[in-house]
């Protein structure tokens, strides 16, 4: 059995990726998908690894090596970043259902892809399972995946769907949904984020988890796989796959500009070195990563001490990680607009990094679990007397 690397190894490899990412992005983007060869990187390289239960041949490591990772594939690619969080982090999901699920999907290939997503299409009970149709989109890296997760609501007898307490997550493999081709897109366009249907299959009730479950800490899961990265809150976990990207998207766009700053002189002899708004914008971008990056680790310890502690985060911990979370993509995309405008006409041209970098950060922030004014209203409003309106904590 092949010995399992240290976190410092794992964070070394994606390091050692970030000019072959970039120099694949090109290609990838206009292709509208990831190549093979890069997945097939990610996976003898064992990212995939890091939330897979160590009996299914995986590392159970922290969130933060995780993250980690993906930061430094975001500063070659990310694209490449942002499919590696969605399908990674699946494999956490994964671990939370009834052990004959992971059966299926990892008995015979244990780098076995799953993709998404998780809006809801349409269960009708039957006996042993459910009846299971819809039409999704952003399913990202789809191509590669053997299996995928797709979100479901549960039709009562009289037609109507239930409410959110019998939402659940649907485990179906490829035979039993179709990828429709829709991606088109302005930015992330290498992440192949395509439309998923399925129409009138049989999905046994064990590959089904309960949304209820997964929030209450008491997924058939646990008792397969008892480590602590498991009890970590839910959410909390998946969130950061879909906004961590930006940070560590706007790390490279940063290091690109001091660069192509350092020797820039305008037409009308003007150095971007002496450009104040460059330098303020530079100055900003750093600090912003460094903090981030540093809010990132914090939070994730703090899960990390209740789970050893066997308490459960307060939901005031929750509200501010989550919004703390959600805020990252707006953020980046602030600094990187100032680093674009501060790169000139040169700047606009697709030989230079910085068009890319600022529109893959962009359509991040559109991404529902990113919409940091909803998560921030409600922390907000629950610090002033109101209800907590938000389930996904």
């Amino acid at each position: 059995m092949p010995t399992t690397p240290t976190p410092e190894e794992l964070i070394a490899r994606a390091r050692a990726m970030i000019p072959i990412l970039r120099e694949r992005a090109p290609t990838q983007d206009a292709e509208r998908r990831l190549s093979a060869e890069t997945i097939s990187d990610f996976k003898e390289a064992g990212f995939f690894r890091i939330y897979q239960p160590k009996r299914w041949g995986g590392y159970e490591m922290s969130p933060r090596v995780f993250c980690e990772v993906q930061m430094a594939l975001a500063e070659g690619d990310m694209s490449a970043a942002w499919v590696y969080g969605i399908l990674s982090v699946h494999n956490f999901h994964l671990a939370l259902f009834d052990d004959r699920a992971a059966y299926e999907v990892w008995g015979q290939n244990q780098e076995a892809l799953i993709a998404s997503p998780y809006s809801p299409g349409r269960a009708i009970p039957v006996t042993g399972g459910y009846r299971f149709s819809g039409r999704w989109k952003f399913s990202s890296g789809t191509d590669h995946c053997n299996w995928i997760f797709l979100g479901g609501a549960v039709q009562r007898e009289d037609g109507t769907m239930a409410g959110f307490d019998e939402v659940r997550t649907f485990l179906l493999p490829r035979r039993d949904y179709e990828i429709v081709d829709t991606w088109n897109v302005v930015g992330l366009k290498g992440t192949g984020s395509q439309d998923i249907v399925v129409n009138d299959v049989f999905v046994p009730e064990h590959r089904v988890h309960k949304q209820m479950d997964a929030l209450a800490w008491s997924s058939p899961g646990h008792a397969y796989n008892p480590g602590p990265l498991y009890r970590l809150p839910f959410w909390q976990v998946f969130l950061r796959a879909v906004s961590t990207s930006a940070i560590g998207g706007l790390k490279g766009m940063v290091d690109d500009f001091v660069n192509y700053g350092r020797a820039r002189v305008n037409v009308v002899g003007s150095q971007t070195s002496r450009d104040p708004d460059a330098q303020l914008a530079v100055a900003e971008g750093l600090a912003a990563v460094d903090e981030m990056k540093g809010t990132l680790h914090r939070n994730f310890a703090a899960m990390e001490a209740h789970v050893a502690a066997g308490t459960i985060p307060s939901t005031e911990d929750r509200m501010r990680w989550k919004f703390q979370c959600a805020a990252v993509p707006e953020r980046c995309h602030q600094i990187a607009h100032k680093l674009f405008r501060a790169s000139g006409g040169a700047g606009i041209y697709t030989s230079q990094p910085f068009g890319r970098a600022y529109t893959d950060i962009l359509p991040m922030g559109n991404h529902y679990a990113n919409q940091f004014q909803v998560s921030g209203r409600n922390w907000g409003g629950a610090m002033m007397g109101q209800d907590n309106a938000d389930r996904l904590l």
